[in-house]
């Protein structure tokens, strides 16, 4: 597992370029979802195994999202995990989770190099969202808890409703500035003179 100190420029937001207040436009606030901890996890009984450690009580059933002590799992399969937490915990998580899973069939990755999180809020998140996602994100639809791997027009994201009017989107890093930009644009578009 690599250790995160040793390489600060990931630890640079990738939407160093944008205004830290953007402000609410078309009923739309984004914000950076700053930094975290990332793991994949894949295997049948691995997160059951994983959740108690990361104070979660069960795994995610299919679309679903679990949170608890600070950690969240999102099912991204049928044997797949996304696994959010605080930052600074990656390195200890990785080495218990390793531990604590070496008699268990598993595959775990940290991914916090690779991904980072926008946050998309307001009365109009998910119109704004809806300008490049495929699904339907009304709350009928898309109800609180729910997640999905999805597209963004051209890039792949995990989209989670974590309030009726707050998503969490997990992007490549080298997607992001694209994502945030066109959702700015978007939700500009759409503002109330």
């Amino acid at each position: 597992m690599a250790d995160a100190s040793a390489t600060p420029a990931r630890r640079v937001s990738p939407l160093g370029g944008f205004p830290a207040d953007m402000g609410a436009f078309g009923g739309v606030l984004l914000s950076d979802g700053g930094p975290a901890a990332r793991f994949i996890l894949r295997g049948e009984d691995a997160a059951a195994a994983a959740g108690p450690i990361l104070g979660l009580n069960a795994p995610p059933p299919p679309l679903r999202a679990v949170t608890g002590a600070g950690w969240a799992a999102l099912w991204l399969g049928p044997d797949e995990w996304l696994l959010i937490g605080p930052a600074e915990d990656a390195a200890a998580i990785g080495r218990t989770l390793s531990e604590r899973l070496a008699g268990v069939p598993h595959s775990l990755v940290e991914v916090s190099h690779r991904q980072t999180g926008l946050i998309v809020e307001g009365p109009g998140a998910d119109l704004a969202l809806n300008a490049a996602v495929p699904l339907d994100l009304s709350p009928g639809a898309f109800p609180v808890g729910m997640c999905a791997r999805t597209i963004f027009e051209k890039a792949e994201i995990v989209l989670w409703r974590t309030d009726p009017e707050r998503f969490h989107v997990e992007v490549w890093r080298s997607f992001a500035p694209y994502v945030y930009g066109l959702l700015d644009a978007v939700r500009r578009e759409n503002a109330v003179s």
